[in-house]
């Protein structure tokens, strides 16, 4: 069993709290991504998993055993740095044989275990070589071949595809994507700060920010669901676009988000917003244009294909159908979600764009998943309330009138 608690985990350098009150329940044989911007404490959270740092306080098990106090040799993990820390004089194998070696596993054992590891990795016809006669990316691959020959109940893998360039990591991210299927019953904790590898690798991603969990869920959870604006601006390529004041009043929220992908150009005059393009991107199947409508970052609006669109032109875009998230003034969700395909497209068909302005607000119809408005199935309800309330109100006023009369007439008949 691999499975790993941590219960109310803190971490501090004299006053300085920079792991803060972490509680996480991680089962055997998940994928977990710790991502967050530079600073948040992932690779500190990493660290103390692994014995290299010392817990101030909390707990950590795994598989069952409290290690606060265990050697990071003795907690049965594997770590892979984001430097490769390869011994330079030593051949492939021997750099991935070292650990074994030094707990005198038979010879045998050693060369049985390396050899299939090299091949889980496609290191086969390396495995005499010496490390500058290898590409950076196969040099990572040694790092974790040298991991798993451990056979560890936890693999710890701290950024270790920042190295590389784009297509190493591509291609790296693939190979421990494959490791993953590979090793089932083993537990992976990864640290990255590139949401891209996060979403791709990972069966859940914990989000910290200042020491703090923000938010722990799939991948598609967190993008769909973003629990505060935090996490709705760090999961997503590019970001999510936020817009505030004047932009966000007719949506009833202290801001408004939209992914670029969410965005549709219309009409001019005929969507939500309009602005003026400051900057385009075409990267042939699709594109992003930056728009300037008065808010401190651009709006960036995904188009599929390429952009007719240049610098200096007018354009007028809103949200597709109810694809778009409220977020209240602590910056917490009023509601988040992904619309139904039905919704969307009977909306993006529509002439006129979805504005909560005319189409009712978050007050008078009913939330969507996405922060959307969509009216009530039956709005008569509410006026048929008001005029039940205003009846009593009527007769009330009769009533009064009635007492009032005979009071009037009175002194009117001995004048008579």
């Amino acid at each position: 069993m691999s499975d790993l608690q941590i219960t109310n985990l803190y971490k501090r350098y004299g006053n300085v709290e920079v792991l803060k009150d972490i509680n996480l329940d991680i089962k055997s044989g998940e994928f977990i991504v710790f991502v967050g911007p530079s600073g948040c404490g992932k690779s500190t959270l990493l660290r103390t998993i692994s014995g290299l740092e010392t817990i101030s306080a909390g707990q950590l098990e795994i598989g069952g055993r409290v290690v606060n106090d265990v050697a990071p040799s003795k907690r049965g993990i594997a770590m892979v740095f984001q430097s490769y820390a390869l011994y330079p004089h030593m051949t492939v194998f021997d750099n991935m044989a070292y650990s074994l070696k030094l707990t005198r596993t038979p010879k045998d054992e050693i060369r049985k275990k390396v050899e299939a590891a090299a091949d889980m990795l496609q290191l086969g016809p390396y495995l005499e070589r010496l490390p500058k006669a290898l590409s950076g990316g196969q040099r990572q691959r040694v790092a974790i071949g040298r991991a798993i020959v451990r056979n560890p109940q936890v693999f710890l893998f701290d950024e270790p595809l920042s190295n590389l360039d784009a297509a190493l990591r591509v291609a790296t991210r693939m190979e421990i994507a494959k490791l993953k299927e590979s090793l089932p019953g083993t537990t992976m904790i990864y640290v990255t700060h590139d949401q891209v590898e996060a979403m791709t690798l990972a069966d859940r991603i914990v989000v910290l920010k200042d020491g703090v969990v923000m938010q722990v869920g799939t991948p598609m959870e967190l993008y769909d669901h973003p629990q505060s604006l935090f996490v709705a601006g760090f999961i997503g390529s590019p970001k999510m676009n936020f817009l505030t004041g004047k932009n966000a009043e007719s949506y009833k929220a202290e801001t408004v988000g939209v992914r670029p992908e969410h965005m549709e150009i219309v009409p001019n005059g005929k969507g939500v917003w309009s602005g003026k393009v400051i900057y385009s991107e075409d990267l042939g199947s699709d594109s992003f244009i930056y728009v300037d409508i008065g808010e401190e970052e651009a709006i960036i609006v995904r188009q599929e294909g390429k952009t007719p669109y240049k610098s200096g032109a007018q354009i007028s875009f809103a949200p597709k159908g109810d694809l778009y998230h409220r977020f209240d003034k602590a910056g917490k969700p009023l509601t988040a979600g992904t619309a139904a395909p039905a919704k969307a497209a009977v909306a993006a068909k529509s002439t006129k764009p979805a504005n909560p302005t005319t189409e009712g607000t978050p007050d008078e119809g009913v939330v969507g998943a996405a922060g959307a408005v969509a009216m009530p199935a039956k709005p008569a309800r509410k006026p048929a309330a008001k005029a039940k309330t205003a009846t009593p109100k009527a007769g009330a006023v009769k009533t009064t009138a009635a007492k009032k009369a005979p009071v009037r007439k009175a002194p009117a008949k001995p004048k008579v």
